[in-house]
């Protein structure tokens, strides 16, 4: 059975995407506290409990693994530099990629960047990944140093990669609010179409090491352009936040 690892297990997302994969992969789940973590979810998956921001920490985590979902990261959009932002989203990528290099059963990693990448842009504008990168805050930055990362390691080191700009991720039984702006109803982004995403990122083959694609639902007006990932990936999202 193939083997994945997902960092940052127990956040929203990630905790959404071991229900999801579960009963298909041999999962090994990494963050740095299980103890609120669903005792069903733990059942049959392998659990590391460890800062991954410190280089040593990596050690033998990567032995057999064959891809890689790099989930774990502070997300919040204002957060400082040197105390939110430094040890999560800088370091701990660099120690994946670096460990990564060394580990010979990887086959790829698929990583969450986020809107926040790109989402300086007016809102009128529907951004796409070829567009010059435009931050909106700190958090933006760190993410948009992922991107840089991972295209890096993938055609200077061989290291296949895939990111997904990440929008308004919503988990099962969250609504939309029903006064919600024409902006956050283009960034919607449910969990059955991210699930549906990763399965297609796990699956594809890829023309070229790296692939940065958006991840939104199938909104009528969408803040970000999914051709690229329909036509990379063969995605095909099947919510729509302007008709929920």
């Amino acid at each position: 059975m193939t083997r994945i690892l997902i960092t940052g297990a127990t956040g929203t997302i990630g905790t959404n995407l071991v229900k999801h994969l579960k009963d298909n992969y041999d999962l090994v789940l990494a963050d740095v506290d299980f103890s609120d973590f669903p005792e069903e979810l733990k059942e049959g998956t392998t659990i590391i409990e460890k800062d991954l921001s410190v280089l040593e920490n990596w050690d033998s985590v990567l032995d057999g693994i064959e891809y890689v979902i790099q989930l774990a990261g502070n997300p919040d959009a204002e957060a400082d530099f040197y105390e939110g932002l430094l040890d999560l989203n800088y370091k701990l990528p660099q120690n994946l990629y670096q460990s990564a290099e060394k580990a010979e059963s990887v086959k790829r990693i698929i990583f969450a960047s986020s809107i926040h990448a790109s989402d300086a842009y007016p809102q009128n504008v529907q951004v796409k990944t070829s567009d010059p990168i435009r931050p909106d805050d700190l958090y933006g930055v760190s993410k948009v140093f992922l991107e840089a990362l991972a295209s890096y390691y993938a055609f200077k080191k061989g290291i296949e990669s895939i990111g997904i700009r990440i929008g308004d991720y919503k988990s099962p039984g969250e609504d939309i609010d029903p006064e919600a702006d024409f902006r956050s109803r283009g960034s919607y982004f449910s969990y059955r179409d991210m699930n549906h995403l990763v399965d297609c990122c796990l699956k594809a083959e890829l023309e070229e090491p790296y692939l940065l694609v958006n991840g939104v639902s199938n909104n009528s007006f969408p803040r970000l352009d999914i051709d690229h990932a329909r036509v990379k990936l063969g995605y095909d999202p099947q919510d729509n936040a302007f008709e929920l």
